[in-house]
């Protein structure tokens, strides 16, 4: 008759140590969850070189160099349509994972002027990162210092200045309106394709003003060639590092100091397909959060004068809830919705 195994001490030990083990990391993988098996296609939904596109690729850029993702983040631009053809992809691309996107207050701006059978409901809101100021820019060689100086030159001459709008009837051109309706005044709107084409033109002087957001035309004040005048919020900007010519964002009076009491900013939000997990959403709002830890974020936001604000879950709903009938009511009294 076969003799029971005697198991001696050391053993159970180290069988007990092996199962602990096992159990660790069966517990860490369970931990750890969902997560990207493949590329992340990043859509940004905006301009090249607007400020959408220069905050997916600095997301894309941490992400890589601090190892935030396995898997890497493509970015692709879907501008067709000031927008329209971001939307729908993301509208079309229920329950991919693999997909995430950056938008802007077109997410309303763009259905409510067109009709475009889209609304951010068709989307997982995953993210606000920031919300984003509007300052009045004119070309340096200009004679105006100050946003009064300059809005008495528009009263004076009705429809005899160009302002550069991105897209139509879209958030720069609100503001345009907004500004219009608060002063009196009244411009030529010239639209074009992003907030990199918006500042090139106020640089080759093809326009006499534009609404570009901080990021958008930083480059260009710093090398002289843009001026700002006033910010359309109700207070400075808090940023008081110096930028250009000894001058900060700081030193940026609002708009309404000149007669012009318009407040306007925008969303840059991070947005996945319908139909996704919410173990899926959630990966990526604790990734964006990692990236938000960053040293290069916090520069960013310094540098393009954000308000550096988040949201996720409800909070980020609701905040949709408000400021969709907030970009209605704007529109409606403007004239810019799409008749039924």
């Amino acid at each position: 008759m076969r003799q029971p195994t005697r198991i001696s001490r050391a053993q159970r030990a180290c069988t007990w140590a092996v199962a602990g083990l096992l159990a660790g990391v069966a517990w860490t993988a369970a931990a750890a969850g969902w997560q990207p098996s493949k590329p992340v296609t990043f859509v940004v939904v905006g301009g090249p070189g607007g400020g959408a596109d220069q905050i997916a690729r600095l997301i894309q850029g941490i992400s890589s160099k601090y190892g935030l993702m396995k898997e890497p983040l493509v970015v692709v631009v879907e501008n067709g349509g000031g927008g329209a053809q971001g939307l729908l992809d993301m509208k079309d691309s229920q329950g991919d994972a693999h997909k995430i996107a950056i938008a802007l207050s077109n997410l309303y701006t763009i259905p409510m002027a067109t009709g475009l059978p889209f609304n951010w409901r068709d989307t997982t809101p995953v993210a606000l990162m920031a919300l984003d100021q509007f300052v009045l820019w004119v070309n340096a060689d200009t004679p105006y210092k100050t946003a009064r100086e300059f809005l008495d030159a528009v009263k004076a001459k009705p429809g005899g200045f160009k302002m550069g709008v991105v897209g139509s009837k879209r958030e720069d051109e609100i503001v345009t309106a907004m500004l219009e309706e608060s002063t009196g005044t009244k411009f030529i709107h010239i639209p074009y394709k992003g907030g990199g084409e918006n500042a090139t033109q106020l640089v080759g002087k093809h326009i006499d003003a534009n609404v570009n957001n901080p990021i958008e035309n930083v480059s260009q004040w710093r090398a002289g060639q843009v001026r700002p005048l006033c910010v359309f919020d109700h207070e400075r900007m808090p940023f008081n590092q110096p930028l250009a010519d000894g001058k900060s964002w700081h030193d940026i009076p609002p708009c309404r100091d000149a007669g012009a009491d318009v407040r306007y900013l925008m969303l840059r939000g991070i947005f996945m397909p319908k139909g996704v997990t919410p173990e899926q959403r959630d990966f990526y709002v604790e990734f964006l959060k990692k990236v938000r830890e960053e040293p290069e974020w916090r520069d960013f936001i310094d540098r393009g004068a954000y308000k550096n604000t988040f949201m996720s879950g409800p909070e980020f709903e609701q905040f949709l809830v408000d400021d969709e009938r907030r970009h209605h009511d704007i529109m409606q009294k403007a004239g810019f919705l799409a008749k039924p």
